[in-house]
């Protein structure tokens, strides 16, 4: 009798810390971005330059590689993620000034923020409505992004001597979008089947596929909505 009492207590509590893993990752997240839009509005408001943004975008990164990764099972882990998720706004300020600067650009950038927002709800719906696993599609992904920063290195490199190849660069964002949306599927995948059980690193990956996913399909509706 008690080993059947264990056998049920067990799932139901793996069901309750994977929902309270959810709920921590999907209040969070909801938070960082809003942050992340006043940090980046604040950004176009002030005009930084391009230099300004990839450094902030550097420093965003460093912050994960190598602070968060040691406060991410603490509370010291959530103003880190917020200081990440700003500085990453902060650092889209150039684009988002280079489009509003074009015709109809506030209109380019709104739909690119309503298509990343349909495309995250939808796929992360999708995962927690049908609780599927999509492991599966994770080598995929990433022998995926590792190909594409292949491309970006040699699309880098082409620009180095004078050599640009913007087809090359619209099928890396088509690559790239495709690519996040996969990441979306995985990464909340992995909140429902207890492959992530720290809301902070959950909200750090869902943030980033969402974050790459709005900056690449706003290239593709940029590039495609251009006269020239």
């Amino acid at each position: 009798m008690a080993l059947n009492e264990r056998a049920i207590r067990q799932p139901a509590e793996s069901v309750l810390a994977t929902n309270k893993v959810l709920r921590n990752t999907y209040a969070l997240l909801s938070m960082t971005l809003l942050f992340s839009a006043a940090a980046a509005a604040v950004s176009v408001v002030m005009g930084v330059g391009h230099g300004a943004g990839l450094i902030s975008t550097l420093v965003a990164f460093a912050l994960v590689w190598f602070v968060l990764p040691r406060v991410a099972n603490s509370a010291a882990g959530i103003p880190v993620v917020f200081l990440f998720t700003g500085l990453l706004g902060f650092g889209l300020g150039p684009m988002l000034s280079y489009y509003l600067a074009m015709p109809g650009g506030s209109s380019l950038i709104m739909t690119a923020l309503g298509g990343t927002g349909l495309v995250f709800l939808g796929l992360s719906g999708y995962a927690l409505t049908t609780r599927k696993d999509f492991s599966f599609l994770g080598g995929m992904l990433f022998v995926g992004m590792f190909v594409v920063l292949l491309g970006i290195l040699a699309v880098l490199v082409l620009g180095f001597f004078g050599i640009a190849v913007p087809a090359a660069q619209l099928a890396i964002s088509a690559v790239l979008v495709l690519l996040m949306s996969g990441f979306i599927l995985f990464d909340t995948s992995r909140i429902i089947h207890g492959g992530e059980r720290n809301y902070i690193m959950a909200t750090v990956a869902l943030y980033l596929d969402i974050h790459i996913l709005f900056q690449n399909l706003l290239h593709l509706l940029g590039a495609f909505g251009s006269n020239d």
